[in-house]
């Protein structure tokens, strides 16, 4: 207990030093796990997959379509459960700065496959019998002050024109990782309206959603599904609805990894300041160190003070940065959860930031430790006074 308190009166020995150091390592953790958190945000879609879902599109891209006409057999290959189908919507609500996933779907089918979408009775059957009718997010609604019943209208860039729909279903996700900014509405009614003004465009869906009866079965379907249309003029690339949303993330790869070298270059800084302000600290007291000697104190025992004082700073400031995460994250989900709608801070990202808190201190007591033991005693005397 002694040396635990002799630790925290030299580490707060110069308390406008201390705090500076406490202050810039609590600043380095809180921007370390932010940044952690934004790439754990980037694959929450990722990890909130299923592995009984399957997702079909063309095999040349996803921006061309698919013929309706292989729902039926895509559902006769040994080992699908159940197939929904749909586009991507794309329309812009009042101003472009207004985002949010927008999307046609066959919504029986669709909210069967998705359980984890939660809609009230009443809402549910509502949504189902209205043709115009659209389910939103219970985010979504709540930024926009939505209200069952009220009309919104989208307008079409994909698909040209104004865009009527009818507020019938607010759902919320069965667990906190699930998206609730999404918007989504019955595909009959856009193709009702293409038969109508694009005709070339009707009976086309932008992708297909499978159901397996056991995720044991994926790959086998998968093959099958793909082999099924193999030298059609429309061939499918089936994969995992992991590997879909993989997919996408690895278009921004490069943003990914430029915030996760980032994120280790903040834990380098840190290691500048807590090095140097050890530095300091060691040279001040290198007559203290002196006398210790002679009292006859060895190399471990000097070298425990001063590592020790090094976890003790690194430690304090690791702790107020992690504290300090929480209503960070907090804020910003507020401010941009339509962009990150599954935005918090994971075990993980702490763990790590303790981690490397313990290892930038240990790194940053090496040379003042090799300093202290090496000086001779009388040459550390010297330097009293």
């Amino acid at each position: 207990m002694l040396i635990v308190r002799l630790l925290f009166k030299n580490a707060f020995r110069h308390k406008f030093r201390a705090f500076l150091t406490i202050l810039s390592i609590t600043i380095a953790i809180l921007a370390f796990v932010m940044l952690r958190t934004v790439i754990g945000a980037w694959y929450a879609g990722v990890d909130a997959s299923s592995a009984s879902r399957l997702v079909s599109r063309n095999a040349v891209s996803i921006i061309f379509p698919l013929p309706l006409s292989y729902k039926d057999r895509i559902q006769q290959i040994d080992g699908v459960r159940l197939v929904s189908y749909g586009n991507w919507f794309g329309g812009i609500y009042i101003d472009e700065k207004n985002f949010f996933a927008n999307f046609a779907v066959e919504p029986n089918t669709y909210l069967e496959l998705y359980p984890e979408y939660v809609l009230a009775p009443k809402e549910r059957d509502a949504f189902l019998k209205d043709r115009k009718a659209f389910a939103a997010g219970k985010k979504l609604a709540a930024k926009y002050g939505w209200k069952i019943g009220d009309i919104v209208t989208l307008r079409g860039t994909i698909y040209p024109g104004n865009w009527d729909f009818v507020l019938r279903a607010i759902y919320h996700g069965k667990t906190d990782s699930i998206d609730e900014t999404q918007f989504f509405f019955h595909w009959d009614y856009l193709n009702e309206t293409m038969k109508k003004t694009a005709p070339s465009r009707a009976d086309e869906v932008g992708f297909y959603m499978i159901g397996v009866k056991n995720p044991d079965l994926s790959a086998a379907v998968t093959a099958a599904i793909d082999k099924n249309f193999k030298n059609s003029w429309a061939e499918t690339l089936t994969e995992t609805e992991k590997a879909f949303q993989q997919g996408f993330i690895a278009m921004s790869g490069a943003i990914i990894t430029a915030i996760e070298i980032v994120s280790f270059v903040v834990i380098f800084i840190m290691l500048a300041v807590v090095a140097n302000t050890m530095a300091m600290t060691t040279r001040e007291r290198i007559g203290e160190y002196a006398i210790l000697k002679t009292l006859g104190f060895g190399g471990w025992a000097i070298g425990g003070l001063i590592a020790g004082e090094s976890v003790i700073i690194s430690l304090c400031g690791c702790l107020f940065g992690v504290a300090f995460s929480f209503p960070a994250a907090a804020g910003f989900k507020q401010a941009l959860g339509m962009y990150f709608p599954i935005f918090k801070v994971d075990q993980t990202s702490l763990i790590m930031a303790l981690v490397f808190s313990l290892i930038v201190a240990v790194l940053a007591a090496v040379v003042p430790i090799q300093r202290a033991i090496g000086i001779r005693i009388a040459d550390g005397l010297r330097r009293i006074g």
